[in-house]
């Protein structure tokens, strides 16, 4: 298959999406950006790696057809490979972090500062570089001093914050500069917590990484999951059984259906507006008793497994949580309508934060907040796996792209869940709960691709066959906060200095997801 017309000769993978791989040269490999991003395409993610010992960077794209994952090995000891941001803003933080953790380099990037390493390991040390001694440490590594941009002019002054915030949350550093309260520029620093999750999953057995993939993001643990036994599957040419299949959207639904409900909650905290926390804390609290009731984790982590699901519900269960869904959507609606009609509220709300849709396009912005900013792209609905391909999903969406749009949204969302869940519970297939999986003797590779509740999750499986066993040989696991931290920059601009975290709730992104 060709794309668009290139000369790129495309390979389908095994899997339930339509994905396709190929090995291109360095001049496909601009020239690829170039087309997808003229035909209405997007970067996924860009990544780097190796094969027998050559340096290999990586791009997926995401087209009207599907997904495009391209390799490009640098042949001949080269480490360096054509520049994607002209054509991918959102490409310049992963180019970055793979120089850092693979040693390859995007030949006249503009932006070569580190991302990733905040002087954890030696410049010239890459973890995850082919034949790297994974278990060296550097006790004596000094914090590296990193060049934040710097505004100059009359009355602009910096306002740091971070990188320790208050509560649990976890750290990043945000740097304002302003005039009076009036943000200019936000910049961010993130980072902090580099855990060697991508490297820690090639010392695992494949069968069981799952266990890790569930633990990149806690709040989209079955998200995870699902999208590491996706490509564990796709590479082993396993499918799972209806059931399963039904069981695993019922759990990604409950997932969503929580961070919604804690973020409704917070939202109306940032704003002032105590009522509206207690009431969502209540009732995602209720949510998460009952997931642990039915699934035996409040976040159901570890329930999606190779082949399959875990666990069964009984018929009382799907009693239990099909009366729960009810009394849910009845006081969803009710607090929906007490926000609509709080003034103080929508005050806080219309036109804070606000990201065109134009700007959305250009930078990349996905998953609930690029909903809210027009774009429409939700993969339950354009590219559907079982069972949502026979659940026919409405896609929420907002044009205004400002705080209240993201609220809206949150809102649809939770009531289209609830309505997916009644029909997977109304009709659940009988069927396994999980298949064998029996990986292949030879080299082979496998993709996931998935809707969580924040935005898309991609997983890259790659598998080789080292002394009569599988090995993974890398596993680049996407968060969609990758896309959309840098929008918060551009949302912020021109906003109050208060507001930030009112912003920043709307789009409630993941430090731990992008930061392996």
């Amino acid at each position: 298959m060709n794309i668009f017309g290139l000369n790129v000769a495309l390979q389908p993978m095994s899997s339930p999406l339509p994905i396709w791989h190929a090995s291109v040269t360095a001049d496909d490999w601009q020239t690829t950006a170039f087309v997808v991003r003229e035909a209405g395409g997007r970067l996924l993610a860009v990544w780097g790696g190796s094969h027998a010992a050559v340096a290999t960077v990586f791009a997926a794209y995401v087209t009207l057809e599907g997904l495009v994952w391209l390799e490009l090995p640098l042949e001949g000891g080269h480490s360096s490979y054509p520049d994607l941001v002209p054509f991918f803003p959102a490409a310049a933080r992963m180019q970055r972090a793979a120089a850092e953790l693979s040693g390859i380099h995007a030949e006249g990037a503009k932006d070569q500062r580190p991302w990733l390493n905040h002087g954890a390991w030696p410049v010239d040390y890459f973890p995850l570089r082919e034949g790297t001694d994974e278990l060296q440490a550097f006790p004596d590594a000094d914090l590296l001093d990193y060049p934040f941009v710097r505004v100059e002019g009359d009355g602009v002054h910096e306002i740091a914050v971070g990188p320790v915030h208050a509560g649990v949350i976890e750290p990043g550093h945000f740097r304002f500069s302003v005039v009076g309260e009036k943000v200019l520029r936000l910049e961010q620093r993130l980072g902090y917590t580099h855990k060697g999750i991508e490297q820690r999953m090639t010392q695992f057995d494949p069968l069981q990484a799952y266990r890790l993939a569930g633990r990149v993001s806690g709040d989209s643990t079955v998200a995870y999951a699902w999208g590491y036994c996706m490509a564990l599957e796709s590479a082993a040419d396993c499918t799972t059984s209806p059931r399963a299949s039904c069981l695993r959207a019922l759990m990604l639904e409950r997932e969503r259906v929580a961070n919604h409900l804690g973020d409704l909650g917070s939202l109306a905290n940032d704003a002032a507006f105590s009522f509206g926390l207690a009431q969502f804390s209540r009732l995602r609290e209720d949510w998460l008793r009952v997931s642990k009731e039915a699934f035996g984790h409040r976040l159901m982590m570890d329930c999606v497994v190779p082949g399959g699901v875990i666990a069964d519900i009984d018929p009382a269960q799907i009693d239990q949580l099909c009366r729960q869904a009810d009394a849910v959507e009845s006081e969803v609606r009710t607090l929906r309508a007490v926000y609509e009609e709080h003034a103080g509220l929508q005050d806080r709300f219309i036109s804070t934060g606000r990201v065109s849709p134009a700007l959305a396009a250009q930078l990349g912005l996905t998953g609930l907040a690029g909903r809210a900013s027009a774009q429409a792209w939700d993969l339950r609905c354009n590219h559907p796996v079982p069972p949502y391909d026979t659940l026919q999903v409405k896609m929420a969406t907002h044009r205004n792209g400002d705080v209240a749009a993201r609220v809206i949204v949150r809102f649809d969302e939770v009531f289209e869940s609830l309505r997916l869940m009644r029909e997977i519970l109304a009709d659940l297939p009988a069927g396994d709960l999980r298949q064998a999986v029996f990986l292949p003797d030879h080299a082979t590779r496998g993709a996931g691709w998935i809707e969580g509740w924040r935005g898309e999750i991609f997983v890259a499986l790659e598998l080789d066959w080292v002394d009569g066993q599988q090995r993974i040989q890398r596993c680049y696991l996407h968060d969609p906060s990758w896309q959309n931290w840098p929008v918060l920059e551009h949302a912020m601009i021109g906003n109050i200095v208060p507001d930030f975290p009112l912003i920043n709730k709307s789009f409630n992104l993941s430090y731990s997801g992008q930061d392996l």
